[in-house]
């Protein structure tokens, strides 16, 4: 009988350690949403659900003050595997200061934000060696934290709400050093992100600029190169009952979760074929240049206008700057909508 290969089994390690992470966070969420209610209506054990509720209830401020990290959750042999699976790879320009706090926005969002993931809510490629004294929060939707035992999961790992509530605390009430990270595009942009293609959602997105100036973050750029790369985007001819499906199918999702749904695929157990895993595309998150910020209480239109051009002017220098070494063209341009 023959053995795997040591290249073999690492190829299946990494293809299962990313396999595993969405149906986790599906897994983990159907625990307590499922069983709560089936032991309080068909059991005599009502203790159990009651005593999570009444913690959750108890707990509920937690999430959005600093929220409770895991330096061993975040050190996890898996997230190696992952980031290897890639590969993941973080970069800075320069160093960031532990006696200030940042917004760190990052740009493009892609179909899932792995890069952002792997490289700021792990330890997987090294941040707080790459940042010594600087201690990262990545922003996400807030109904996450509303179910028991997956807001335990994403908090050890240094996830917050990418609420004004919870990043205002973390850039005020922590002292130096805080670093919170927000996709600025939100998942609007996903329906964006395809191969070859640099188009994200900005122009209107201000919020993370007047947070900055209210809070008197230093705001730095970072563009994860490779992003749009791991999913290939479906959008079926106009006319065609596949597109008119995909269109009411998108409003709906919108509607309900009030989030926004893209068809796309990537590849499946083995490279050549078909499936929803990413494919082995290298992602590279640049971390830019910090661009210090005044902190005005109630900063006006005029003043968050004129920091979110300058944001935007950074953003293209960083861009152009590493675009070629990263895998695009000369040609290659960065468009905001």
């Amino acid at each position: 009988m023959a053995f795997l290969s040591r290249q073999n089994l690492q190829e299946i390690l990494q293809t299962l350690s990313v396999l595993q992470w969405l149906p986790v966070y599906i897994f983990l969420g159907a625990i307590p949403i499922i069983l709560i209610p089936y032991f309080l209506v068909f059991t005599n054990c009502w203790t159990l659900p009651v005593l999570t509720l009444a913690w959750l209830a108890y707990d509920w401020n937690t999430h959005s003050q600093g929220g409770r990290r895991s330096a061993w959750v975040r050190k996890w042999t898996l997230w190696k595997y992952f980031r290897n699976y890639f590969p993941i790879k973080l970069v800075k320009t320069c160093d960031l200061s532990p006696k200030h706090n940042y917004i760190i926005a990052n740009h493009p969002h892609g179909v899932v934000s792995y890069g952002v993931f792997i490289n700021f809510a792990t330890e997987a490629t090294g941040v707080a060696r790459i940042f010594p004294g600087i201690t990262p929060s990545v922003g996400t939707l807030e109904g996450i934290f509303w179910i028991p035992i997956v807001r335990e999961y994403v908090m050890s790992m240094g996830v917050c709400p990418v609420s004004e509530l919870a990043l205002k605390y973390l850039l005020t009430q922590k002292g130096s050093g805080n670093a919170v990270v927000i996709v600025v595009g939100g998942a609007a942009e996903a329906l964006l992100c395809r191969p070859g293609v640099s188009t994200i959602f900005l122009k209107q997105r201000k919020g993370f600029v007047k947070l900055a100036l209210k809070t008197g973050a230093h705001l730095v750029p970072s563009y994860s190169f490779g992003e749009n790369e791991v999913y290939n985007q479906e959008t079926f001819p106009e006319g065609t009952w596949l597109r008119f499906f995909q269109k009411t199918f998108q409003g709906t999702f919108k509607k309900i979760l009030g989030l926004n749904f893209c068809t796309f695929h990537g590849r499946g157990l083995t490279q050549e074929s078909w499936g929803f895993l990413p494919f082995n595309r290298p992602i590279t998150t640049v971390v830019g240049e910090p661009l210090p910020i005044p902190r005005i209480k109630r900063p006006n239109q005029k003043t968050v206008d004129k920091y979110h051009t300058l944001y935007i002017s950074a953003l293209r220098k960083l861009f152009d700057q590493h675009k070629v070494q990263y895998g695009l063209s000369e040609t290659q341009e960065l468009t905001i909508i």
